[in-house]
């Protein structure tokens, strides 16, 4: 059957978009072929927000068939942390079937090239960005985001973390030429003349492991690295949040097929209740890729025992933001007040630390106490989350009851400078809603380090006092170095208090920002300027995006001719 979607016709559509990327990813300036802005949907075959709307209803109680070999079951079995049933099943795989199909696929797939393989994922990923309204409730009630953010985080940013990922493989495929021309001159004999040829192979068979907070958002840097490279992928979503990503592998096995290739390039790995499947899998000889997001027991289990496998992991790290000094008072103030809200702190990249020198801190505001500086912060969170519409928008849901056990124990290990409260939301009332919790702990007390030396997901914060700026820094380096840290921030006039922090973090190996008062914050990240995590301390052994999260996706083999 010939292909629909002829390489011609899809390097045509899609290699300005990747040339753009690439250039994006060399200047690492802004830029951003997905609208941010749901009002930007519904033209040119995108699905508006009342068509998204429709299309996420239709799926809910249907069974999502995908065709893909080895079905011997429908598992199933999602709730909304918005309170509703999803209902949705999807096809439980024999792997013993569907591996072996899989890999059959990847000989044409690794002979299309680099180039035509980082087109085809283009065209997934345009497919996926149309009908970015419907991925926006599917994440919405797998992770319990609210809706704009789910649209935001689960739509376009995870659309440009996919293609930051494609631009990358590509580059590095290409640096090898695909064939040369080897001449070494002999004096008076003839020279020595080979005909060389450079073939970018794939490893193997890529496994995404999916996390239940941001499925899209951190699902596709490995799935679209992995594909672009040649190596098939199958995708391991979370169990509560198996939609968004279930709906992925949808899109990519069309798109394959209509261009020619196996749709068994890219398959679903749903899972019975219980079931487990993700240590299984990942000790397969025939997996060889394997990324994952979530906690750092299971990521350090995999780094020790999945040693067939080329391994990604983004797991857990103890976030530290050291507040020194500053002249944007306010603008510090509501600035932190956003990080800590933001999806109820529900992000590998929220604040847990706030780093404080006893004596207090100087502002323009004049000096400031511990106690006046996280009285102040209590104000600006409960000031930013006091009207429920605005707190309902910003917190999203509490994604699972562990989260919510947390929070509530949290209350108990110091001295509450702002206590959380429950909030109520109307068009979801079984959604669990709560603001966020700060806590305040003596540094210098032992009791105190259990505390603020382990990972609280979720919204709490402590608000740690200090003797001094100097005890603040080598804390910050001792948590990163021990924990690992996806982010560290700084709030601070003084130039030596700023080179001090600086050396720290390049030493450490995480990835800090001074001084954010206005619309940017801590815990976000632009895809093609910014990197997620560094892979250089215990919080994630590779960074989102960079060449090493792509390189060692495949192999270069030479084949010489004589002649």
């Amino acid at each position: 059957m010939a292909a629909e979607l002829t390489a011609p016709e899809l390097i045509a559509k899609h290699r300005p978009t990747l040339d753009q990327a690439l250039e994006a990813i060399r200047t690492r300036a802004y830029w951003s072929p997905h609208p941010e802005h749901p009002k930007a949907y519904g033209e040119h075959g995108s699905l508006d927000a009342a068509a998204g709307k429709a299309a996420f209803d239709a799926l809910l109680g249907t069974r999502l068939d995908l065709g893909q070999a080895g079905t011997d079951d429908w598992v199933g079995g999602e709730i909304s942390p918005y309170g509703i049933e999803l209902g949705v099943s999807y096809p439980h795989a024999d792997l013993d079937v569907l591996l072996p199909a899989m890999k059959a696929g990847q000989p044409a797939w690794r002979d299309a090239g680099a180039e035509v393989r980082a087109v085809v994922c283009l065209e997934i990923l345009k497919r996926i960005s149309d009908r970015t309204h419907e991925f926006a409730h599917a994440v919405m009630h797998t992770s319990g985001q609210a809706f704009l953010m789910a649209f935001q985080a689960g739509g376009p940013h995870a659309q440009d973390r996919g293609l930051e990922a494609v631009a990358y493989a590509y580059a590095e495929q290409v640096r090898t030429p695909e064939s040369a021309e080897w001449s070494k001159p002999q004096g008076k004999r003839d020279p020595l003349v080979l005909t060389k040829n450079f073939t970018p192979v794939p490893r193997g068979i890529g496994l995404v492991i999916g996390c239940n907070t941001f499925p899209t958002w951190n699902g596709y840097p490995g799935l679209f690295a992995s594909l672009a490279t040649g190596n098939a992928v199958l995708v391991k979503p979370h169990p509560r949040a198996v939609l968004p990503l279930a709906l992925t592998v949808r899109i990519a096995r069309e798109v394959l097929t209509e261009a020619g290739f196996a749709a068994d390039l890219v398959a679903l790995a749903a899972e019975r209740p219980g079931e487990g499947i993700a240590k299984a899998l990942a000790t397969r000889p025939e997996i060889r890729i394997i990324d994952y997001t979530g906690s750092t027991s299971f990521g350090d289990w995999l780094e020790a025992n999945a040693r067939q496998a080329q391994v990604y992991t983004e797991k857990a790290g103890v976030n530290t933001v050291i507040v020194h000094s500053t002249d944007d008072y306010k603008g510090m103030l509501s600035n932190l007040a956003f990080s800590l809200s933001l999806y109820s702190g529900q992000m590998c990249t929220t604040p847990q630390n706030l780093l404080i020198p006893r004596e207090g801190i100087l502002t323009d505001q004049g000096p400031k106490t511990f106690d006046e500086v996280t009285a102040d912060l209590a104000r600006a969170v409960d000031g930013l989350l006091g009207d429920d519409a605005r707190a309902n928008a910003l917190l999203g849901a509490i994604v699972n009851p562990d989260v919510k056990a947390r929070l509530e124990a949290a209350a108990g290990l110091g001295e509450v400078a702002l206590a959380s409260r429950e909030i109520s939301n109307p068009e979801f009332p079984g959604a669990v809603v709560r603001t966020p919790v700060i806590v305040k702990l003596d540094g210098a007390k032992p009791d105190a380090e259990a505390a603020y030396m382990s990972e609280c997901f979720g919204p709490v914060s402590f608000a740690v006092a200090l003797d001094s700026v100097t005890d603040a820094v080598e804390l910050l380096r001792r948590t990163v170095r021990e924990k690992g840290a996806m982010t560290v921030g700084a709030y601070t006039t003084d130039s030596e208090v700023e080179r001090a922090i600086e050396e720290v973090c390049l030493e450490e190996a995480a990835q800090l920002s001074f001084n954010l008062t206005g619309g940017v914050f801590v815990n976000q990240t632009a895809a093609f300027s910014d990197l997620h995590g560094s892979g250089g301390n215990p919080a994630a052994n590779a960074a989102l995006c960079d060449g090493a999260f792509v390189a060692n996706r495949f192999r270069v083999v030479e084949v010489r001719h004589q002649g």
